[in-house]
């Protein structure tokens, strides 16, 4: 993996919580500080639970993308690498992958760089960038991907910390307009729907006295992520009820909807 120069003028702030983290501590990681520990620890039931569902369908969507022969991975939001890891799912099945991870907490690139190391036919890259700015990071891919070619991107868990008004709907188009026909986006997105109001207010006040945004979205506002892509079976789907060519997975609650979409013909 090529190393990206730290940049100067970011400074490490371990006195406020960050959703890596957060999700890093649920996840049963060692990345996290006290701060995030006690925003986790004051969520919802479940939300550790859900944490882990989520990365489950991370896991069997980067298989089946990994199974139609896509090598290249662009990862926005990557967060602490938590093994298995994305490049490690898809490595499995193309050695020769190559995938570029993309996240703006400079604690993440810290532990990236000492713990992604890709198989040695394929490679794995970080770049420390913020998803609000869609073009620098397909600047950046451009050097690493080619874009000419089929590209798995994903955003797990992402757009869900973006509010309306910085138009994450923009972000997703822009990122995909830059990609060639036969891409697929492997999407995973917070939603309330399955949440007496109560917890589900109690779940964004929390993150919100955190000094995170937390903007969870229906289905109908989740599906619109997918405008002009062909949305794959089963659809789109609470996150335990997306599985492909595998054993189906128990069924149960999910804070998240979750889907894969593919660009044009394979």
């Amino acid at each position: 993996m090529s190393e990206q120069p730290e940049r100067p003028d970011v400074v490490i702030d371990t006195s406020k919580p960050h959703p890596a983290r957060i999700y890093d501590y649920f996840l049963g990681g060692k990345d996290n500080y006290p701060v995030d520990q006690e925003l986790a620890e004051r969520l919802a039931t479940g939300a550790q639970r859900g944490a882990m569902v989520n990365r489950e369908f991370m896991h069997r969507a980067i298989a089946f993308v990994a199974r139609r022969g896509i090598d290249q991975y662009l990862d926005i939001g990557a967060g602490i690498p938590t093994e298995p890891n994305l490049h490690q799912i898809a490595q499995r099945t193309v050695p020769h992958a190559r995938v570029l991870y993309v996240d703006s907490d400079p604690i993440v690139l810290r532990h990236a760089q000492a713990l992604l190391v890709g198989t040695p036919e394929g490679a794995t890259e970080f770049l420390q960038a913020d998803a609000r700015e869609p073009e620098a990071i397909l600047e950046h891919a451009a050097k690493v991907l080619d874009l000419s070619r089929p590209v798995a991107l994903s955003l797990v868990a992402l757009l869900h910390f973006l509010r309306d008004d910085e138009d994450p709907y923009a972000l997703v188009r822009t990122l995909v307009r830059a990609l060639a026909p036969g891409s697929h986006l492997v999407l995973s997105h917070g939603t309330a729907d399955f949440l007496p109001p109560a917890q589900a207010a109690k779940v964004t006040g929390t993150y919100q006295a955190g000094g995170i945004s937390l903007c969870p979205r229906t289905l109908a506002e989740v599906t619109r992520f997918f405008d002009g892509l062909t949305i794959e079976p089963p659809g789109i789907v609470p996150a335990p009820a997306w599985y492909r060519d595998t054993e189906a997975p128990a069924a149960e609650e999910s804070g998240f909807y979750v889907g894969v979409g593919r660009l044009g013909p394979v």
